[in-house]
């Protein structure tokens, strides 16, 4: 792989030499690589379908994860989040101990490894919320809650600069992987000054359907503001907002 360095920057393949644009920059490689079929039948790369197979899973998974989410990950992620997310999932899929290799699956193997997940790298929630939340999920009732004690916004959060309010939010969904489906509720505080002054507790909820069996996420974020003439404006347009999995609970 090398990088274009010229003014005029290529994209398609020329005398065996792919120029492709990413987020690096212009790159260009040389086209090569094992026929398709071959791999598709040739018992030598058995190994390659099988890590291929559960790779495919991952990332089919990383996309049920963020389609549900997509109402409050819009406002908070990376460039880099679908790699991280597929990543960290195919760690998922390793250790099913249920099924075979190459069919090794999501909801088979320990979730637990994607809590903590931070959407948005700019703006962990981890280095932005220094104030315990208390995250619990009753699947008989289906109800997802956050409830954080009062504080004082100025000490227990670190905001970017020029952040004038905030507002806490958090969700709850069901994941069905293997219909590729999910349900997911919300719930989120009004918006909040950020100054020195205590905030009150915070208490929110929102419900999924009850005794469900399937894997459930929880998750919490923080969403940044500036105040400009009495209008409300996301803050730099929310690259610092903070967006994490606090809680996943399977059967």
């Amino acid at each position: 792989m090398a990088r274009q360095n010229g003014i005029i920057k290529l994209k398609g393949t020329i005398g065996g030499i792919t120029f492709y644009k990413t987020s690096d920059g212009d790159l260009a490689r040389e086209k090569g690589g094992v026929d398709a079929s071959r791999i598709a039948n040739d018992p030598a790369f058995q190994r390659t379908r099988e890590n291929g197979s559960e790779f495919g899973a991952a990332g089919k998974g990383g996309k049920i994860v963020r389609n549900a989410i997509r109402i409050l990950l819009q406002n908070a992620k990376d460039k880099r989040v679908v790699s991280r997310l597929t990543t960290d999932l195919l760690k998922v899929v390793k250790t099913d101990s249920v099924n075979d290799r190459g069919s090794r699956t999501i909801q088979d193997g320990n979730m637990s490894l994607i809590q903590g997940f931070e959407f948005n790298t700019n703006g962990k929630l981890g280095s932005t919320l220094f104030t315990p939340s208390l995250n619990a999920f009753d699947r008989v009732s289906g109800e997802a809650t956050v409830s954080i004690a009062a504080f004082v916004p100025t000490v227990r959060i670190a905001a970017p600069n020029g952040t004038t309010h905030f507002k806490v939010v958090t969700g709850v969904a069901e994941l069905d992987f293997d219909a590729e489906t999910s349900t997911f509720e919300n719930d989120e505080t009004s918006i909040l000054p950020y100054d020195s002054a205590t905030n009150a507790a915070i208490d929110l909820s929102a419900t999924i359907t009850a005794n469900s069996a399937l894997p459930v996420i929880q998750i919490l974020g923080i969403e940044f503001y500036q105040e400009v003439n009495g209008a409300m404006y996301p803050l730099k347009n929310g690259s610092y907002n903070a967006l994490s999995i606090v809680k996943v609970d399977t059967v």
